[in-house]
């Protein structure tokens, strides 16, 4: 299993809208083939960052299936402007 890990600096003032916008995109992601579980949080410190964190069978479920699909075009229009920097996208794997 693969945690991608992804601090998601909305634009202040946006965060209702952002949060309206990922309860439609959780629904693009959250149907594609090897995804786990999606879990999207807020930060307490900082309230315009957030934390996402998808669980994918393979690293290769989110890098070719997600990203090379229609859906993550979808979730890019839905997404994408709200970001300020764009964010870093990480993948971990469990360590035994």
């Amino acid at each position: 299993m693969i945690t991608e890990h992804a601090l998601l600096p909305v634009i202040p003032g946006r965060e209702v809208e952002f949060e309206a916008a990922f309860s439609r995109a959780r629904t693009l992601i959250s149907s594609m083939p090897g995804c786990r579980s999606v879990v999207l949080s807020r930060s307490m410190e900082s309230q315009s960052t957030y934390l996402l964190l998808v669980e994918w069978d393979r690293l290769e479920d989110h890098t070719i299936g997600f990203r090379q699909s229609a859906q993550y075009q979808d979730w890019r229009t839905l997404l994408h402007h709200f970001y300020d920097p764009f964010p870093l996208v990480e993948h971990f794997q469990t360590v035994p």
